[in-house]
């Protein structure tokens, strides 16, 4: 069975791939970085959202990709998570990508 990120290595190689996984950079960074958080404090989705004061369900979404989150939801994420949360606008590289 292939592995996802070999399968995404490949795909990335077509141009209309690549453009639609561009367009969604933000929201994987951000898909990642909410799995990341949760993961170095150890606890289960279920636990997260108890502590954030929300419910698996939306964690879930958060994690997926699926939401684009409030200001305070982000907030309440890094309470919960013992974070600091930061947001930065960085310059792209020639090519459109973030550097």
């Amino acid at each position: 069975m292939a592995r996802i990120s070999d399968m995404h290595k490949r795909w990335m190689k077509g141009p209309e791939y690549r453009k639609a996984y561009e367009a969604l950079e933000g929201e994987f960074d951000l898909a990642k970085s909410v799995i990341e958080a949760r993961n170095r404090v150890g606890l289960t989705q279920a636990e997260l959202a108890r502590k954030m004061g929300t419910t698996q369900p939306v964690l879930a979404r958060l994690e997926g990709g699926r939401a684009r989150p409030s200001m305070r939801t982000l907030d309440r994420l890094a309470r919960a998570t013992g974070t600091r949360l930061l947001i930065r606008f960085e310059p792209r590289r020639a090519d459109g990508a973030a550097d």
